[in-house]
């Protein structure tokens, strides 16, 4: 997995959690799933800031962990 991705082209989906009120606001992109096996994440309040690269694998057990309320409430 190459940290130098080109998100140019990546299509950005904002989580389900994230709320139109100017909270905590996450976006990702599947785009380089299947290329890459990476998958970018960002704040979607800031999408010219800094994007995290995870590596598919681990971003989809983390969703499917967070699916199952495997974490506490916070």
């Amino acid at each position: 997995m190459s940290a130098d991705l080109d998100l140019t082209t990546a299509e950005w989906i904002k989580s389900s959690y994230s709320d139109g009120s100017g909270g905590q606001c996450v976006e990702f992109s599947r785009t380089f799933a299947q290329t890459q096996a990476a998958v970018p994440v960002r704040d979607s309040k800031n999408p010219h800031g800094p994007t995290l690269i995870f590596p598919a694998e681990g971003w989809s057990s983390f969703v499917s962990a967070l699916m199952r309320a495997e974490f506490p409430a916070v």
